[in-house]
């Protein structure tokens, strides 16, 4: 989720004639790496747990394997590697057995979906952190059930990727060289510091949400956030054999990334792992991919590639179905190639499609 689901825009969205694709996109056929999914089940433990509104956005939407389908045969999407948006499935502070049983019956959901169209649909699994065992158990059983990846969200209750309480998970993550689709959520903190977060001492942060639902604005700090804290704990250089996607092309990343990395080379007396620049630069093209989903252009684009350096072999498709509606999802679509004018054609191919089919082992 990153979209706000467009509020009233959304509703007007449905009301007009529907766009004409850009034949660019739907030349390409391309894979869609950020879209969700929202059985019934889980939308009614959404509800019935205090996330009616989840991040401030006006309703969770709908959502059903028949509209993916429809929404992905009418942009030509080839494959849709979908997953649990934000808040997850650990919905409480505390309340791990409701979480583990959550997150058991959403993965087995994607899994028989995968197994019932499995040219169309792949997914990253969720895990119920911050209940590590059971996040470890969870884990293997998800890679056995054939799930690409796993998921989790930029903080879950307040304790961020990147803290030693998540090394573990971080270990079977290396051990499966697994691929990790870090999805943003709401910011939280603990006030008693951060040996509280994880419990229901945690408070959740969004100091204009009278005015912008956190996917706005908070979403894009809390991807900084967690990427910060995954490179200055070290756990980036740990566990050499994760792949990370980010989503929105790296939200607040691009401006930040020179200040907290010169902050650690610079400033004395925090535990942080040094890098250089060059370093991190080459860490984050050879493991990190970033997806479109949402306004990626011109800004968002600009600042990742012109600002960071990231490459186009590092760039995705993504869509965030539903959450985008599918009448949004389209004139992002647009916005997407008008983007892209000026790029070499066989770079919109590998942002498209080519990047994902590596990746995903999927089949022109």
């Amino acid at each position: 989720m990153g979209n706000c689901n467009l509020g009233i825009a959304s509703a007007a969205l449905r009301a007009s004639p529907p766009l004409l694709l850009n034949p660019k996109l739907s030349l390409l056929l391309p894979i869609d790496t950020h879209s969700h999914f929202l059985p019934d089940f889980y939308r009614e433990a959404l509800e019935a747990n205090g996330h009616k509104n989840p991040d401030g956005m006006p309703a969770v939407p709908q959502w059903s394997e028949k509209a993916h389908l429809e929404m992905m045969d009418r942009l030509n999407i080839t494959k849709s590697i979908i997953s649990i948006s934000t808040p997850g499935t650990h919905l409480i502070p505390e309340e791990d057995s409701a979480a583990i049983d959550l997150t058991r019956r959403t993965n087995a959901f994607a899994a028989d979906l995968k197994k019932r169209h499995p040219t169309r649909f792949g997914y990253f699994a969720s895990l119920p952190l911050p209940a590590v065992q059971a996040s470890l158990v969870e884990l293997e059983k998800a890679f056995e059930e054939g799930a690409d990846g796993i998921t989790l969200e930029s903080n879950h209750h307040g304790i961020y990727l990147g803290d030693s309480r998540f090394d573990a998970v971080f270990e079977a993550l290396d051990r499966h060289k697994a691929k990790l689709f870090i999805h943003p959520t709401t910011g939280c903190f603990c006030p008693s510091g951060t040996a509280g977060a994880g419990t229901k001492e945690v408070v959740s942060v969004n100091p204009l949400k009278e005015r912008l639902p956190a996917p706005v604005l908070e979403f894009f700090f809390d991807t900084a956030r967690c990427v910060a804290n995954l490179f200055l704990s070290g756990t980036v250089r740990r566990y050499p054999n994760i792949t990370y996607f980010i989503g929105h092309m790296g939200g607040a990343i691009p401006p930040v990334l020179s200040r907290f990395l010169g902050f650690a080379n610079v400033v004395q007396g925090y535990d942080v792992e040094k890098w250089t620049e060059g370093d991190a630069l080459e860490t984050l093209n050879e493991r990190f991919y970033f997806d479109m989903a949402g306004w990626a252009f011109p800004g968002q684009w600009k600042g990742l590639t012109d600002g960071v350096g990231i490459g186009f072999g590092r760039i995705l498709y993504g869509s965030d179905f539903p959450f985008t509606p599918a009448p949004a999802v389209e004139m992002f679509v647009k916005s997407m190639d008008e983007g892209t004018e000026g790029w070499k054609e066989e770079d919109v191919e590998r942002a498209y499609f080519g990047n994902a089919a590596k990746l995903f082992k999927v089949e022109e």
